[in-house]
């Protein structure tokens, strides 16, 4: 039996995936890929990312692909104020399911000066009015930066959830992300063992609040890297190997989980089932 699956966090549009992308979206529909999310992080990208969804979706037997449009905060030196009406013009045009991925990053050094800091925090204060206005969950980018998100979330008063991409925070964090109605968003990072932080948050919160992700072409599953090249591209036919190192941390079936995190995954992106 194959389980339905559901990818909450790809950039399949990226080039990477140029040459063979549409055998490895019937690959990934082979292995129990139902649906799987685009997300969006550069607006010189919409085009390309509207392309690969429209593509996906006249495929038969591919994953069902779904837009989230949105300005990724590693990349703030290229936003302009203008790019904000690019993807409110994107909202209004297409059927989009979320705004992502958005947040704060302050990873590189150059990312915490005061004056770069504050423009991430103005452009994700406005992608989150946008969510508000077109009332859309929005997907995380939080990196090293999980109070200030927090801090901005609840001084908007956002109340429409969404997924946090990638989760690396701690149990606390977890907590109040949770509290705001958001579910955890989990890579092929649970594959390693070694990630004991993410293993203790995992197992804290429960299956209820967790969704799965690819973040392909990154994130690979351990067990899908060789050691042959420098990096391993991932592909939305990994996720099954995600499903089986959460099932594995969280002592669960497979086919249990599986469906609590198809579950998961519908009411972050407020959809039916």
């Amino acid at each position: 039996m194959t389980l339905k699956l559901f990818d909450t966090h790809t950039h399949f549009d990226v080039p990477d995936f140029d040459p063979d992308r549409e055998q490895l979206a019937y690959t990934a529909k082979a292995v129990g890929v139902d649906h799987l999310v685009l997300i969006g992080f550069l607006q010189n990208r919409f085009q390309d990312l509207l392309r690969t969804h429209h593509f996906i979706n006249d495929l038969e037997n591919a994953p069902q692909s779904h837009l989230a449009p949105g300005l990724h905060p590693f990349y703030i030196e290229q936003h302009q104020a203008e790019h904000l009406y690019d993807l409110e013009r994107l909202l209004k045009t297409e059927p989009c399911i979320a705004i992502g991925e958005i947040g704060l990053d302050t990873f590189l050094k150059q990312h915490k000066q005061a004056e770069i800091f504050q423009k991430q925090k103005d452009f994700f204060a406005a992608q989150l009015e946008l969510a508000q206005q077109f009332d859309k969950p929005v997907l995380l980018h939080i990196r090293k930066s999980h109070a200030e998100v927090l801090q901005i979330l609840k001084q908007q008063q956002f109340k429409q959830g969404g997924i946090a991409h990638a989760f690396g925070g701690g149990i606390e964090e977890a907590k109040a992300f949770i509290k705001l109605g958001f579910k955890l968003g989990i890579t092929g990072q649970i594959t390693n063992l070694n990630a004991k932080k993410l293993h203790q948050v995992v197992q804290y919160v429960g299956p209820e609040h967790l969704v799965l992700e690819t973040d392909c072409p990154d994130m690979t599953p351990l067990c899908c890297q060789s050691s042959t090249e420098q990096r391993t591209r991932n592909t939305p036919a990994n996720l099954p190997y995600v499903l089986q190192g959460l099932a594995k941390s969280l002592h669960m079936h497979k086919e249990e989980l599986a469906e609590q995190l198809w579950q998961n995954t519908h009411q972050a992106l407020h959809l039916t089932i």
